[in-house]
């Protein structure tokens, strides 16, 4: 999706639902974008050593390779994608995460919340992949992909804005030809208030001179989760096909926002995709 990469989605699968909806998700993005994919399958070792032993755990990862091979199969002749196949063991957010790192990926999309069993390794990994994933990581829920991103909710907070956020929001927009939604909570404080105003408009003006459409929107100054509550509410009224969020805060690169707004958004939005951004350290922000 992005540039300086090896131009190729990490597609985790557990073969649930989601899943499979997420791979529908890259196919678009895979296709707009002229990226390949690779479809990633991961067993746990602790299930291969619990369940099984000696021949019956190469089985069962042979059973896997050969339903891999067929989804891709089907993939690669429903849509013309470039598609590859892998089967990995170890930690599901570690081997997403540090395959994604390695080896330069594009950017990762994976399902959350799989049906049961096995099939709930990869949704309950998402949050960690996130954390530990230096690319972007799209996760997509139980909204199918329509003609892609077209309506994009952009979150605008002090504490986690970025330029890297806007770029990517018009990287995605321009793309899709898509409606960017600024959304931001004001401040009664007078001096907040003001760097929020400055931080809208140069958002605003970066917008427009991409030739980006985009729609800027008050939500109430409430508490953190509630602030989630509001954007995802937000998006549903507008049918947004995106949620685009940073997973660091601006000031101090180390300090993670996963346990808040980022968090709050990925584990609150049941159908909305979500996709996180990774932003390098610039040392820019919009603050003014």
């Amino acid at each position: 999706m992005q540039r300086q990469t090896n131009n190729q989605i990490l597609v985790p699968t557990d073969f649930s639902e989601v899943a499979n909806n997420a791979l529908n998700h890259a196919v678009t993005v895979a296709k707009a974008f002229k990226n390949s994919i690779t479809l990633l399958s991961i067993v746990e070792e602790n299930f291969l050593s619990g369940l099984f032993s000696g021949n019956q755990g190469e089985l069962v990862k042979e059973a896997i390779e050969n339903r891999l091979e067929k989804l891709a199969t089907e993939i690669r002749n429903t849509y013309n994608v470039e598609i590859h196949t892998r089967i990995e063991s170890g930690r599901v957010y570690k081997v997403i995460s540090d395959i994604a790192n390695a080896e330069n990926f594009d950017s990762i999309i994976m399902g959350s919340h799989g049906a049961s069993g096995f099939e709930q390794v990869i949704g309950s990994n998402a949050s960690r992949t996130i954390q530990y994933a230096k690319v972007p990581v799209v996760v997509v829920k139980n909204q199918p992909i329509r003609e892609g991103y077209k309506k994009i909710i952009m979150p605008i907070d002090l504490s986690i804005e970025s330029r890297q956020k806007v770029e990517w929001g018009v990287h995605v927009g321009k793309m899709f030809d898509s409606e960017v939604h600024i959304v931001y909570t004001g401040s009664s404080d007078e001096f907040t208030s003001n760097r929020i105003r400055a931080t809208i408009k140069h958002v605003e003006h970066d917008l427009t001179a991409a030739n980006v459409r985009f729609v800027t929107s008050e939500i109430e100054d409430k508490m953190l989760e509630n602030f989630a509550t509001e954007v995802l509410s937000y998006a549903e009224n507008v049918k947004a096909d995106l949620v685009l969020v940073m997973t660091h805060t601006e000031k101090g690169l180390t300090e993670r926002v996963i346990g808040t707004l980022t968090q709050q958004l990925v584990n609150r939005s049941e159908n909305i995709p979500v996709m996180c951004i990774y932003p390098t350290e610039t040392g820019f922000t919009y603050d003014y």
